[in-house]
């Protein structure tokens, strides 16, 4: 199988090939994303109500949805260059192991001390806050791979960095933790006794392990509260997806060198920033009627947004003080089991996924955490890479698809996003390799009763 290796195993771009603009996705969607709203008065979101959360230039990006193109600052491209451009891999060993005639191709985006792709934005918001002059920034993080990446950001750049991170997850990968405070961040395990909503949600939910929707509360108010602070998200807000597009063209760029079309498009899915990125500049082909793709949103079963949650308005955040944003949504109190995948531990999806979800755009499916973690196994034994568990996912459907191809016979191009190593989730593939690990999957009362707590929201003009 696949023999003639007329593509390389690796396909890496020069400097003067990487992007020098980020692709505005929602451009070129004729049905926008619905916009934020104010909880107070259901209104859109004004530029005057979001920069006393977020950055100027941030909101600017974030309410912006008919630019196409953003520059990239020199500054934020010379930090790129420290680990960027990121390989695009051709998975000959895979593709053999399986004895398919399909080619896959994974865009690697474990090339930094983050481990993942969540530095592609750290590094842009960071930027931003410093060109505003503030002292500092606060976020959450799942796994630690956002945090990880801020934290290194905000060193580089002389900012304080205060990371609220779920508690399981601070638990469960406690050297992610050491790794954001040697790039000197502040890191607390949420929800926390430190902020107010952290204590309600510690009252309403004794013992809980913790949500990043929890975790974004407390961030939220540890900004808005403190002088000379903003918050930071790592993926779901517009903004992100933006900053993230340079996985999708950079990947672009170097299929295009070989004249690479691929069939099918996969990425995990948890807030939808590495998916979105990577979909992003053959998605926008695809809007524009140039060249059709099949696309595909991978989810953990414990936490399915896209699959089984309702597209609504709902809070961004289970300790409501976040605008309202309409999504494909678990509920807002919705608080996943704990699962290894930390980082798709996440109530909502991306509102650019999520109305081109509502399009039938893309597809989605969720996959059970032990064979997420076969397949993970699976893939680091033939291509040398440990990969992360929410990476893992995708690995999975790609998989999935590979043997849909040998049982049919087609040739089909797969494309997948390997957003991270999973070199700190040695705990989780501990479990695995003694067969400890355990699936969950909510139950239909456990989501109707999650669904019955969204905010009543009339949409019509």
């Amino acid at each position: 199988m696949n023999n003639e290796k007329t593509i390389p195993y690796k396909i890496y771009l020069n400097e003067n090939e990487m992007p020098k603009q980020y692709y505005n996705l929602r451009a070129d969607m004729k049905e926008k994303p619905a916009p934020l709203l104010n909880p107070s008065t259901l209104k859109p979101m004004t530029f005057e109500e979001l920069r006393g959360v977020f950055c100027d230039e941030l909101v600017k990006q974030e309410l912006d949805d008919t630019t196409p193109y953003f520059d990239i600052p020199q500054e934020i491209q010379d930090f790129y260059k420290m680990y960027r451009p990121s390989p695009l891999v051709r998975a000959y060993c895979l593709e053999e192991k399986l004895q398919t005639p399909a080619k896959i191709y994974y865009k690697f985006e474990g090339n930094n001390t983050s481990g993942s792709h969540k530095l592609n934005s750290a590094i842009a918001q960071a930027y931003y806050a410093k060109k505003q002059g503030l002292k500092g920034v606060t976020t959450e993080t799942g796994a630690g791979q956002w945090g990880t990446a801020l934290s290194m950001a905000c060193s580089y750049l002389g900012l304080d960095c205060d990371v609220y991170m779920v508690k399981v997850s601070y638990e469960q990968k406690p050297f992610r933790r050491e790794v954001m405070r040697t790039y000197g961040a502040n890191v607390t395990p949420s929800p926390s006794s430190t902020t107010e909503v952290g204590r309600r949600i510690l009252a309403e939910h004794p013992g809980t392990t913790g949500s990043l929707g929890c975790a974004i509360s407390e961030a939220v108010e540890a900004a808005v509260t403190r002088e000379g602070y903003r918050y930071v998200l790592g993926s779901v807000l517009s903004q992100v997806v933006l900053h993230q597009s340079i996985i999708g063209l950079e990947t672009k760029t170097a299929m295009d060198k070989f004249n690479i079309v691929p069939d099918i498009i996969i990425g995990c899915a948890g807030g939808g920033s590495n998916l979105g990125g990577l979909i992003a500049p053959f998605m926008g082909e695809k809007l524009r009627g140039e060249r059709d793709y099949r696309f595909i949103a991978v989810e953990p079963a414990s936490c399915p947004s896209l699959t089984r949650g309702k597209y609504a308005y709902d809070f961004c955040d289970t300790g409501k003080v976040c605008p309202l944003a309409k999504m494909y949504t678990l509920g807002s109190g919705f608080i996943p089991s704990a699962n290894h995948a930390g980082g798709l531990r996440y109530h909502g999806m991306s509102s650019v996924l999520s109305e081109l979800y509502d399009q039938g755009m893309m597809e989605a499916r969720s996959y059970e955490q032990t064979e997420v973690f076969k397949a993970a196994t699976q893939f680091a034994r033939v291509e040398g890479i440990l990969p992360a568990p929410e990476s893992s996912h995708a690995i999975k459907a790609a998989v999935d698809e590979a043997m849909r191809c040998k049982e049919t016979g087609e040739e089909k191009t797969i494309l997948f996003g390997l957003t991270g190593t999973g070199y700190f989730d040695l705990k989780a593939y501990a479990q695995f390799n003694e067969g400890t690990m355990t699936d969950y999957v909510p139950g239909d009362e456990e989501l109707a009763a999650s669904f019955s707590t969204l905010p009543a929201v009339d949409e019509r003009k």
